[in-house]
């Protein structure tokens, strides 16, 4: 993009410019969806679980979409239908999504089994290859199981 097409920015900070395209918790949670659950269209991301509003909902997608981080293509099998698909700028974020979640599980109380915790921190590597993997491929077997409501468990200690 050049400057004359960038949008006017409060700054021009990375963290900043980067907020501006998902520094709220709904763009993450599409995000997350696509790329860990499988999630393909509106009514799966409506019905995940976090209560999201369908206005606010749809508001997200044309954003997430706009920024160039997600792609709205027709369904091959049903032409009414629309599936949403990470756009290689919105698998990037594959290695902040983890590190969001390994964070979370380090610091709060989440609804994540400690051994899975442990298992995806201890592989890495291996994660993101497969996240990777399935993307390529538009495989939409979930890679993270869907977490309960939150429960309360004591914090681990940081390094």
């Amino acid at each position: 993009m050049t400057d004359e097409q960038a949008p006017n920015r409060r700054s021009g900070c990375p963290v900043s410019v980067s907020l501006e395209h998902f520094g709220d918790r709904w763009s993450l949670l599409i995000i997350r969806d696509l790329m860990v659950r499988g999630y393909r269209t509106f009514r799966e991301f409506q019905h995940a679980g976090e209560g999201i509003a369908s206005n606010v909902l749809a508001d997200r997608l044309r954003k997430l979409e706009a920024a160039g981080i997600l792609t709205a293509e027709r369904a091959t099998d049903d032409g009414r239908s629309i599936h949403y698909r990470l756009t290689a700028k919105g698998i990037a974020l594959a290695p902040v999504m983890l590190e969001l979640l390994l964070w979370a599980a380090r610091h709060e109380a989440t609804a994540a089994p400690c051994g899975f915790v442990e298992q995806m921190e201890k592989s890495r590597e291996a994660v993101l290859a497969e996240t990777y993997r399935r993307w390529e491929q538009r495989d939409p077997t979930p890679l993270i199981p869907p977490f309960q409501t939150p429960i309360k468990s004591p914090r681990r200690k940081t390094r």
